[in-house]
């Protein structure tokens, strides 16, 4: 029995030992992609930044100065162990990760500033997928269908990369080409990732994580279907026809399909590159305020907006036929459709915000499942401090020190922040990343939070709340009333934007006749 049982211990040891020098060789083949791998990969990290918060900040006092620096090490140790995950489980991990890192204003500083890097970290495919893919889902190889066809993508993303390449007919295109394996991994991923947040749920009851899984799997499954993402490409670009500064590039349906989009092949610098911009004579507050009116009109008068405004997904250039400054919006797999009461009570809540109506701003915060949270809800959605909240956010620019206090009270505030993520509807969290997002671009330009987007915020509000009544207006002359209430209100805006700009010539003149008398010229 001992022998037959060494004899059995030996064959499974050559056995695993022949299949470990199989895969290890075998370049098509890879260990990261076997569901025993990902789990214990998931869950031993799990395991571990869970048992280094229970057990590092145990003996330190809450609230003291070495427990504030102790958290803060702890943060930053545990970000770095999901970022590792993170790329090594690819795919969804990657997705969800990035999620977090857009999330500037809501998550602890270690973590976002950590995870931002998912964003130019993520994995490629090898041309021999990417030909297995187009092969698979067009029934051609790719020399059949192109001219030319880069090998090395423009950039690789958590799903998918794009190439450039030539068609037949001589038209340059952008071949967005889905990863292989993560639409079979992806479902399993999302159950997982369900499991370990409620695991962790039972270890720290304070924080409530669920809204990312619930994002996660209601989301995931549209953004891997490129159809659609072609079709709301299509729908932006005819809602916001009516801005000459947008581009979206068109998308050619006859080489599409669910795991292969082409389209338009467009250049042009990110949206944070300053140096770009300088370089090609592109003005940054013209684009700042652009990007401001684009997106207000998606959320406040369409409430249909495009959820993924990362520079990499926004850029610049200068058109080829008219030289103006031009906004290149990519990557449309991740949109959020608003219903008309949150629409409604959004306007009315950044209303109430820009003019500093504070009854106003409880009321519709509470509407929008705040609760007691709502000046927490309130500085989450400005990124500003209940202070300036309390004075006018359009009154005074975000100052060094308010925009620290804000990314520290993150961390502090992170069981209430949780616990408000988990309330409110579903369609706020999207808009929170969103928000956060363009906060990034605009702090990249210098342009954050200047008068002339909380204006143009102001203008779209009115402009969606005046359509409403008007819908529901029982009369001509009711509807007319309304009509002039708008064109009254949007007057007054107009007005106020010029005295803001006379008030800035003013004080340049001033300044200019200063440095005049102050620096004399040379006789």
């Amino acid at each position: 029995m001992a022998r037959r049982a060494l004899k059995l211990t030996s064959w499974t040891s050559v056995a695993l030992a022949a299949s470990g020098f199989y895969l290890y060789n075998n370049k098509y083949l890879d260990p990261n992609d076997f569901g025993a791998v990902r789990v214990g990969r998931a869950v031993a990290t799990t395991a571990v930044i869970s048992y280094d918060y229970l057990t590092s900040l145990r003996s330190v006092p809450y609230g003291s100065e070495e427990y504030l620096q102790l958290r803060s090490q702890v943060h930053l140790r545990s970000a770095r162990r999901l970022c590792e995950l993170c790329c090594a489980n690819r795919g969804t991990f990657i997705k969800v990760g990035q999620h977090l890192g857009a999330l500037d204003y809501l998550l602890p500083q270690e973590y976002t500033s950590t995870l931002k890097v998912l964003h130019s970290q993520a994995p490629q495919s090898s041309m021999q997928e990417v030909r297995q893919v187009i092969r698979e889902d067009l029934g051609k190889e790719i020399h059949d269908l192109f001219v030319s066809f880069d090998d090395t993508p423009l950039g690789a993303a958590s799903l998918a990369q794009v190439h450039k390449a030539v068609l037949r007919d001589g038209r340059t295109v952008a071949v967005k080409v889905q990863h292989p394996k993560v639409q079979a991994q992806s479902s399993k991923d999302i159950l997982l990732m369900e499991v370990l947040v409620l695991a962790v749920k039972q270890l720290f009851p304070e924080f409530e994580f669920m809204w990312l899984v619930d994002e996660a799997k209601k989301n995931l499954p549209l953004e891997l279907d490129f159809l659609n993402e072609g079709r709301n490409a299509e729908k932006v670009a005819q809602m916001l026809k009516h801005f000459d500064f947008l581009k979206v590039p068109q998308i050619y349906w006859e080489l599409s399909t669910k795991r292969v989009l082409l389209m338009e092949f467009v250049d042009g610098g990110q949206v944070n590159d300053r140096d770009y911009m300088e370089k090609n004579k592109i003005d940054v507050n013209e684009i700042s305020r652009n990007l401001g009116k684009m997106y207000s009109e998606m959320i406040f008068i369409n409430g249909f907006v495009h959820c993924d405004p990362h520079p990499g997904n926004v850029l610049v250039r200068k058109r080829p036929d008219t030289g103006k400054a031009e906004v290149v919006l990519l990557d449309h797999g991740l949109y959020q459709v608003l219903t008309e009461e949150f629409r409604l009570d959004y306007c009315h809540l950044w209303q109430s915000l820009i003019w500093t109506d504070m009854k106003k701003v409880k009321k519709y915060s509470q509407r929008l499942g705040a609760g007691d949270l709502y000046p927490l809800f309130a500085c989450m959605l400005t990124a500003r401090s209940w202070n300036s909240v309390n004075r006018g956010i359009s009154q005074a620019p975000v100052t060094a020190t308010e925009d620290s206090e804000i990314r520290n009270n993150a961390a502090n505030y992170l069981p209430q922040i949780s616990q408000l993520l988990n309330h409110v509807p579903r369609q706020m969290l999207l808009i929170f990343k969103t928000n956060d997002l363009l906060r990034g671009i605009e702090a990249a330009l210098g342009t954050r939070a200047s008068s002339s987007s909380f204006l143009n915020m102001s203008r779209c509000c009115i402009r969606a709340l005046a359509e409403h009544k008007k819908k529901n207006a029982c009369s001509s002359f009711r509807r007319t009333q309304i009509s002039f209430s708008e064109a009254f209100s949007l007057w007054q805006i107009d007005l106020h934007e010029l005295i803001l700009r006379m008030k800035g010539l003013r004080l340049a003149s001033w300044v200019l006749a200063l440095l005049c008398w102050l620096l004399p010229a040379p006789r």
